[in-house]
């Protein structure tokens, strides 16, 4: 005759096994079989590298995607005929397109990739990267005078530095503007400065604007704030204001960031919406990841050059430790962060990750953010996006270009791609950022817990 068994005594012998099998599961160490280690002295089974990184792993890392970068984005320009290598730059004809490669030399994902080249070459003391930013910068300098006088003559000529002559986005003009004062800045003597003035000039003049001077778009709506934006635009105001001296850029650089932030920052979850239409009301919000990163960077790019006596800089810090702390809260135990920042049913993103990399360890080592808080998820994180580069140094993970959406699918489903350029300036600047953290400070594992002590 069977034992009766009631409900609740089942019930209690399925938990204890799901609890035994979990605590099985745990202990992945294989030297550890006898059965008496102390529970706190497991070792987990990490799905991300926790708490062995070097220098020498991140600068590995850097190097990787340093010659994949270096070999697929030749910077030559060739017949479009013919195929044939132009060295004249003076007068190279209007015949004449860069050599293709996997990316374009003129984009604002290189303008963050040539930052990117020129932070990792300033920290690692390795040329390669500063020369691969100086080479392409070179070239696009001395052929934009030809064309400027080319395209006098003839309006309808389009050139391969259209975007440079002639911005008609914010995309055109921001990043690209702000890696050539850069540039600068690292000691590169190349005469960039007639093509900064026209970008600078297309920012502060021409790029449409709401009533109250916030720059906009009219797409997909009339009067639609892009959060995107607010790096395309105020990081080369920022080092407008640090190679002029004038305070104008900076209060200008302020403006537009608080600006957004009063339209579009949730103070209750600590990241911003995507987009912001005027008059929609009620207003869909969508976290997307990226968005987000370049208003980060976009805010510690700010900081970076702002007089510490600027009257705005108290307000964009606050909204600093505001928003990393809406992040933290928000980061998947793998390290990444999702493509919609508070959906963990959204997939792992690697741009994104990279650009919080860059920004929290950036302002860990400027001061702006406690070591001890941040450093951990930091180190995680840079761990997470090293992960996503591939053998032959490509970006694994990364979301396609991404309008404004107004439903969860269109951003969920967004495709990533190897070839998507928005990850590799994130990566370097991530990489360079994370190589100065660690040059200076040590990290230790206690209880296998990653810590930064003070």
């Amino acid at each position: 005759m069977k034992r009766y068994r009631s409900p609740i005594t089942i019930m209690i012998t399925l938990i204890a096994v799901l609890f035994t099998s979990l605590s099985i599961s745990a202990q992945s160490n294989k030297d550890q079989k006898d059965g008496n280690t102390p529970l706190h002295m497991l070792q987990p089974d990490y799905p991300t590298q926790y708490g062995k990184t070097t220098l020498a792993d991140i600068k590995q890392v850097l190097d990787r995607v340093h010659q994949y970068l270096e070999e697929t984005t030749p910077a030559k320009l060739v017949d479009k005929e013919s195929g044939a290598e132009i060295t004249d730059y003076k007068n190279p004809g209007t015949n004449a397109i860069f050599q293709k490669g996997d990316y374009r030399l003129i984009s604002y994902e290189w303008g963050v990739t040539y930052a990117g080249m020129l932070l990792s070459g300033q920290v690692t003391g390795d040329s390669k990267f500063t020369g691969y930013t100086a080479k392409r910068l070179q070239l696009i300098a001395d052929i934009v005078p030809y064309y400027q006088t080319q395209s006098k003559k003839d309006p309808s000529l389009v050139s391969p530095v259209q975007s440079v002559i002639h911005p008609h986005a914010l995309d055109d003009a921001g990043a690209m503007c702000a890696a050539m004062i850069k540039s600068i800045s690292a000691g590169i003597k190349i005469n960039t400065r007639p093509i900064i003035d026209n970008y600078i000039n297309y920012i502060t003049t021409k790029e449409y604007r709401l009533k109250d001077g916030t720059l906009a778009r009219n797409r997909p709506f009339p009067n639609t704030l892009w959060l995107d934006d607010l790096f395309m635009s105020v990081p080369a105001l920022a080092q407008m204001g640090k190679l002029t001296g004038e305070a104008r850029y900076y209060d200008e650089a302020v403006k537009q960031v608080l600006a957004f932030a009063g339209r579009m920052f949730n103070k209750q979850k600590g990241i911003f919406m995507h987009g912001w239409v005027q008059d929609m009301n009620p207003h869909p919000e969508f976290h997307w990841g990226r968005a987000n990163g370049w208003a980060l960077m976009t805010i510690v790019e700010l900081l970076d050059v702002l007089p510490a006596n600027h009257p705005g800089r108290n307000a964009v810090m606050e909204l600093l430790r505001a928003h990393v702390k809406g992040l933290a809260a928000l980061q998947d135990g793998t390290g990444f962060w999702h493509q919609l920042l508070d959906k963990n049913d959204s997939y792992l993103e690697t741009s994104c990750t990279a650009i919080y990399t860059y920004s929290i360890a950036r302002a860990i080592n400027r001061g702006w953010l406690d070591k001890t808080a941040y450093g951990p998820m930091v180190l995680l994180a840079w761990n997470a996006v090293a992960s996503k580069v591939n053998d032959a140094g490509q970006m694994e993970g990364t979301c396609v270009g991404t309008g404004m959406g107004f439903d969860p699918a269109f951003y969920y489903h967004r495709p990533v791609n190897k070839y998507a350029a928005h990850s590799y300036g994130p990566l370097l600047l991530a990489g360079a950022e994370m190589y100065s953290l660690l040059k200076t400070n040590k990290f230790e594992l206690n209880d296998s817990a990653i810590q930064f002590p003070k």
